[in-house]
């Protein structure tokens, strides 16, 4: 076992951190030593003032610039020890066309990645790996990418003691749109009849029915608020700043996740990422 506790979290777009950055502060402040590795550089993120990727004024190169650079903010207050852009392309949400770009990280060959990660698994000796839920409801391609490959390379190396992936309840988003609704605010129309909403609630069922895992990051709610708007391209005027402080605690007080590998023999229920590796337990 290395000698300090090391938390890894795989994420594909700079602001992905921050969205699950109650865990990097909780840990962080423990002590744990925390690496983020940042798969993209998020070109096709907005361009300051809500300017999408192909209209007049969306320079991918200047946005991925900005969004590196407020990553590098959002890390200093989540207290992140060490940062990894990998500096791939970003491939764009599932519908639009940038994907099918052989440059897209999505087109990335799976074992490229993996090995990239397998050797900053090896260089930081994690005991605890993070990524995403690849089968849950939110399917970015370049989520489901980061998540394959890292659990790919979690597997080749050896080397971390226990593998998450993380999700959210669906009754949380549904306390969210709720109270959304009732201030009078737009909010996506996900709950529809459509086919593609009832794939997405189905596969957000499932996923917060293997829920394993459930992190207290109530204490450090507020850096995790901070961090998020830390990427202010992304999130100025979002609904995050619009939620009661009740609801917002309720939603995001705590982060779940599911886990697939572990070599401690720790009993589920958790709600201690590290559990079965702190010296004495």
């Amino acid at each position: 076992m290395a000698e300090a506790l090391t938390l890894m979290a795989v994420h594909a777009h700079p602001d992905d951190e921050a969205s699950g950055g109650g865990i990097l502060a909780t840990y962080a402040d423990q002590g744990v030593r925390v690496v983020v590795v940042t798969c993209t550089n998020g070109e096709f993120g907005d361009a300051p003032g809500g300017i999408k990727p192909g209209q007049d004024g969306h320079d991918p190169q200047a946005v991925a610039r900005l969004r590196l650079a407020e990553l590098d903010e959002s890390a200093r207050i989540l207290q992140v020890s060490a940062l990894e852009p990998l500096g791939y392309h970003d491939s764009g949400m599932e519908e639009w066309e940038y994907k099918a770009r052989p440059d897209a990280f999505c087109n990335v060959p799976i074992e490229t990645v993996a090995g990239r990660i397998g050797e900053l698994i090896t260089k930081y000796q994690p005991q605890v790996l993070v990524t995403y839920d690849d089968a849950g409801a939110y399917q970015h391609p370049d989520h489901v990418h980061a998540s394959l490959a890292a659990q790919l390379a979690a597997t080749q190396t050896g080397i971390p003691e226990k593998v998450y992936l993380s999700t959210m309840k669906g009754s949380n988003w549904r306390k969210i749109w709720d109270a959304l609704r009732e201030a009078g605010e737009e909010v996506p129309n996900w709950d529809n009849d459509s086919e593609e909403a009832k794939e997405r609630a189905a596969r957000a069922l499932e996923s917060e029915a293997r829920i394993t895992t459930t992190v207290d990051i109530r204490p450090v709610l507020e850096r995790k608020r901070a961090a998020l708007f830390a990427h202010g391209s992304q999130i100025n005027d979002s609904w995050f700043s619009k939620l009661p402080q009740e609801v917002a605690e309720q939603a995001f007080g705590y982060e779940y996740f599911i886990r697939i590998a572990d070599t401690t023999g720790t009993p589920l229920p958790e709600d201690d990422l590290f559990a079965g590796l702190r010296t004495g337990a």
